[in-house]
């Protein structure tokens, strides 16, 4: 298989993390989507990464629907449960840490604009989602050692890729001093998802 994408993109991290975890073996592709010449839309019509093409040609798009895939492939570290409620709360952990990460790109993107093009409002309105997103994450997660409980799932992967994205790109946001439970998984996860970083990159 061959992944897609960029390395920057924490919706790409997040997929490599779940092909480590099922130690799955790909390649990855890097692709610059805001390039001219990008092909990605030969894969993607939306002209986003990630991207997995599989061994037959195909192709999937989105990462909570490529990883909901490759969590089929193999019963190694099955990261979403079968199914019920239990489920539907893994992916409602994924849907919030994904709409954090919506909200940062709006920001980092709406900051490229010529300074007398970018909308503080806009901006600010962005802002307000994130404090909300981290602070009912850091209230769901409480003393828990994961955001199911016990068990190590996709949610902890969603939300390592979003808390990560929030270092790189907004590095003066200092979330960790009032979302000490959200800081206290984050130190566990960023250890454990490293190991991606040595995944090779064609």
């Amino acid at each position: 298989m061959k992944l897609i994408g960029s390395l920057t993109s924490p919706y790409v991290r997040k997929v490599r993390i779940v092909m480590a975890e099922k130690k799955l073996d790909y390649q990855v592709e890097i692709e610059n989507v805001w390039s001219p010449d990008t092909k990605i839309q030969k894969y993607n019509p939306l002209g986003k990464v990630p991207c997995l093409v599989m061994e037959d040609g195909g192709a999937l798009f989105d990462s909570r629907v490529i990883v909901e895939y490759l969590d089929t492939l193999s019963p190694v570290a099955r990261l979403l449960p079968q199914s019920g409620r239990e489920r539907a709360a893994v992916k409602c952990w994924e849907a919030i840490a994904d709409g954090l990460l919506d909200a940062s790109i709006m920001i980092v993107r709406e900051r490229m604009r010529p300074a007398a093009q970018q909308s503080a409002e806009w901006i600010e309105r962005h802002y307000g989602k994130i404090h909300a997103s981290i602070d009912a994450m850091n209230k769901s997660l409480g003393e828990n050692p994961y955001c199911m409980g016990i068990n190590y799932t996709l949610a902890d992967i969603a939300v390592g890729c979003a808390l990560g994205y929030l270092d790189l790109r907004f590095p003066d946001l200092d979330w960790r001093t009032s979302q000490t439970n959200l800081a206290r998984l984050f130190d566990k996860l960023a250890v454990r998802q490293s190991f991606v970083d040595t995944v090779p990159v064609i």
